[in-house]
């Protein structure tokens, strides 16, 4: 076991504060946390050793994956729990507000797809980067999947199949390849990574990432999460053979029984390609 995290299992269970419930989970999180921490490049860490770089780094990444303010603040009470155990609790800003935590709204009606400019992805000089948003395109991946996508593990032929390691959650899946663009694609980065990822093999994810921050801002492409948008309009009307309501479709209440129960199953279907537990957050991009 890595210093930290027997550093932070430790620490929980010295302390035990709270229900057994509360410790469980307080345990899983911050042993989450220091994978994480690990995974971004920081070594042989100990409890006392955190730092405020450590916090914003772990919340950039956690913003990286999309995950719901809701999440992050939940995961962040945790780190502040750690911080105070350790006697550094000034570590952690006492508000979320300082790490530009947003509370979600659910917007419908908006359409907020994005594609990927030609002429912006031409000044993308960094040619792992630039497959890793063609990928976010086509498939509607996040940005993580797509820096750690490895076409020789995910290429299925008619589906590709996400590691549980390298997706929101830790939970693995699969997306249908429906078109010859797709497949194209595919075989592009297949050529291009080899038996390898989308990480050059001089870097780590960590390393990698900055590279694709760096190069996507200089370009006028980091805004990016308009491209799973457009991936799930796209999808709806391949399921529903009409447009979803955020792109100008009609909405639920104009549909019929039949049709419906067309919307239900797209919605459940795109649910899945993207990754996300609550049918409710389809609504986001499909209105």
């Amino acid at each position: 076991m890595r210093d930290l995290n027997f550093g932070l299992k430790k620490l929980v269970f010295d302390s035990r504060e709270g229900s057994h419930s509360t410790q469980a989970t307080r345990h899983a999180i911050l042993q989450q946390t220091a994978n994480t921490l690990h995974d971004l490049g920081y070594r042989k860490m100990q409890p006392a050793g955190l730092k405020p770089k450590h916090v914003e780094a772990l919340v950039a990444h956690w913003q990286a994956q999309e995950l719901t303010p809701g999440t992050i603040k939940n995961r962040l009470s945790h780190v502040r729990w750690w911080a105070d155990k350790v006697g550094k609790p000034a570590v952690v800003a006492r508000s979320n507000d300082h790490y530009h935590i947003e509370r979600r709204v659910y917007v419908t009606g908006e359409d907020k797809t994005r594609s990927l400019d030609a002429e912006r992805l031409e000044k993308v000089t960094d040619h792992h980067t630039r497959y890793s948003l063609k990928l976010q395109e086509s498939f509607g991946l996040r940005r993580e999947e797509a820096i750690k996508f490895s076409p020789s593990y995910a290429d299925k032929g008619e589906k590709i199949v996400l590691k549980a390691s390298w997706t929101k959650g830790g939970k693995a899946r699969e997306i249908p390849v429906r078109t010859a663009a797709q497949r194209q694609l595919l075989d592009e980065v297949r050529a291009f990574a080899g038996g390898g990822a989308l990480i050059p093999s001089n870097k780590n994810y960590y390393q990698q990432m900055r590279t694709y921050e760096r190069n996507t801002s200089k370009a006028g492409l980091d805004k990016n999460h308009g491209l799973r948008h457009a991936y799930a309009h796209t999808r709806y009307e391949d399921l529903t053979g009409r447009p979803c309501p955020a792109a100008g479709g009609p909405n639920r209440r104009e549909l019929s029984p039949q049709e419906r129960e067309k919307d239900e199953i797209a919605r459940q279907a795109i649910s899945r390609e993207l990754g996300h537990e609550r049918l409710s957050i389809v609504a986001v991009y499909c209105g």
